[in-house]
């Protein structure tokens, strides 16, 4: 097969790109913190309890693992249902690479109650 351009190799010659893992997961951790921080209870999760995202990738495919804190009282199915949404959205978007799944699990959730209760106490 000649090349359209002289002296260019055809596509499937020139290799590919290989976007690694751990870029992958950074995305996944972002674009899921996009979403919590709109998220009800938001106020109530402590700054640094970020997102965090682990990622088996083969091939074109990635499988994603998210851990989250969240704020409640709030409906947890429907937050985790958005944040798999984005982050499919966002991944497939910016690598290219299909994301058939993302599992959810919630590690902490922080409460009102809870903060009032520290916030109260006298050590």
């Amino acid at each position: 097969m000649a090349s359209a351009v002289p002296g260019q190799l055809p596509p499937a010659d020139r290799g590919a790109l290989r976007i690694a893992d751990r870029v992958v997961a950074k995305i996944a951790a972002q674009a899921a913190g996009e979403v919590l921080a709109d998220a009800p209870g938001a106020d109530l999760v402590p700054s640094d309890a970020r997102p965090h995202a682990s990622v088996s990738v083969r091939k074109d495919t990635a499988r994603l693992r998210l851990a989250l804190e969240l704020g409640y009282p709030a409906d947890i199915g429907a937050v985790c249902h958005t944040v798999r949404r984005h982050v499919t959205g966002k991944v497939e978007a910016l690598t290219g690479m299909d994301v058939p799944e993302v599992a959810v699990e919630v590690e902490r959730l922080h409460s009102a109650a809870a903060r009032r209760k520290e916030e109260g106490r006298v050590e």
